[in-house]
């Protein structure tokens, strides 16, 4: 028969044996199951496509003071809007607590070029697509945009002042890249 120091030494050698199987087996899982997801994750990517349109470079030299353009950025209208000095004087005398949503002009402009106006153009009642981009169109009762879906009306720094949108137009993240070409995105 085995002594009392013997059996315990078979013992802990199984044990440790027994320990070394364990973190192998669930060592090699692991590896697995992140073999399995990555993919999976991996495939909820934007694809080339989408990241392609993820910014968009816009050539603001043509734009003339007091005119607007509408363009798009990830499939949604844009507008880009060359404020004068009145409608930027008109909005800085507009007192916040007039305004549903308060925002200055100056927290909707970059320092130094306030008077590019740049804002998604999708109305933020119920997504509809405001007037007052292009020439001849109907501004609303405060110069800036106006929804003919439901009749919200913005003003000159596409802030809501009457209808049903609950919040200004949205600013996009935009830098000017040089004195003539904005990125969005």
């Amino acid at each position: 028969m085995a002594s009392e120091s013997e059996h315990s030494a078979v013992v802990e050698d199984g044990v440790r044996r027994r320990d070394f199987i364990n973190i192998a087996a669930v060592s090699f899982a692991g590896v697995g199951a992140v073999a399995v997801v990555l993919p999976l994750v991996n495939q909820m990517n934007p694809s080339a496509d989408v990241l392609a349109l993820s910014s968009t470079e816009i050539d603001i030299s043509a734009i003339g003071t007091g005119q607007a353009i509408k363009t798009s950025w990830r499939k949604q209208p844009v507008f880009v809007r060359n404020l004068t000095a009145d409608e930027i004087k008109a909005a800085k005398a507009v007192p916040l607590g007039e305004l549903r949503d308060p925002q200055t002009i100056d927290e909707r402009t970059k320092p130094g070029k306030e008077n590019w106006l740049i804002t998604l153009g999708v109305c933020t009642h119920l997504g509809c697509v405001p007037l007052g981009a292009a020439e001849g169109e109907n501004r609303g009762d405060f110069g800036g945009y106006f929804c003919p879906c439901h009749g919200s009306h913005y003003d000159t720094a596409a802030r809501i002042r009457k209808g049903p949108a609950p919040t200004n137009l949205v600013v996009p993240p935009y830098e000017f890249t040089s004195d003539t070409v904005v990125t969005i995105g």
